[in-house]
């Protein structure tokens, strides 16, 4: 399989992190305290720093999983905040998205990346029902992650990052093996390149 998003070696990086903790801590708090800032956006300035911003993209999605244990709201909270997008309470609404509530369903990251991406590509009024860009990029997004990882369920890509699938909320026994697996530092490999590649996706079609 092809590895565009360098999967492999970003699992060798992260199982060497010390991670800051506290700064994260911090950080998130921050953004509690005073919520998403609305930003105006300068196509330019951020087409001029295209790869700063999926960098700093994806290590905030992979910071904020690590913090939260939970991939659909670091991967959203990363591109809410790097585009001035939505509010605390959609990162809230994520809640049971990892896995479908861990169910064995989609990826947390997919419905993290669907969301940033719907709240960009959508109109503004919602009452304008013929709107069809949010389908088109969502597609996109969707194959690409796709291609990522090989699949877009939690069971696969946990055996892409684990070596097995876990299904850790069906039993105390299986939670445990989970968590000894290295899963809080190597799971948030998903919401990193699931945040770069939605960030990806909205800095192309500024290009256009």
């Amino acid at each position: 399989m092809s590895d565009p998003y360098q999967i492999r070696k970003r699992r060798e990086e992260l199982n060497g992190r010390q991670w800051p903790i506290a700064d994260i801590e911090a950080r998130f708090n921050r953004l509690v305290q005073n919520g998403i800032s609305k930003k105006m956006l300068d196509r330019e300035k951020m087409l001029r720093e295209k790869e700063a911003i999926l960098d700093r993209v994806q290590r905030q999605a992979e910071d904020y999983c690590y913090l939260m244990r939970n991939c659909a709201k670091g991967s959203a909270t990363a591109l809410l905040e790097e585009f001035g997008l939505g509010n605390l309470d959609i990162i809230r609404a994520l809640g049971p998205f990892p896995g479908l509530a861990m169910s064995g369903g989609i990826c947390g990251p997919v419905a993290g990346g669907l969301t940033a991406l719907g709240l960009f590509f959508c109109h503004p009024d919602i009452t304008k029902h013929d709107d069809s860009g949010a389908y088109l990029y969502g597609r996109l997004f969707i194959n690409r992650f796709e291609s990522a990882f090989g699949n877009l369920y939690c069971p696969d890509i946990q055996k892409r990052l684990l070596g097995k699938y876990y299904d850790p909320m069906s039993s105390m026994e299986n939670l445990k093996a989970f968590n000894a697996s290295g899963a809080r530092t190597q799971c948030v490999i998903a919401p990193g390149i699931g945040a770069r590649i939605a960030a990806e996706i909205i800095l192309e079609s500024m290009a256009r």
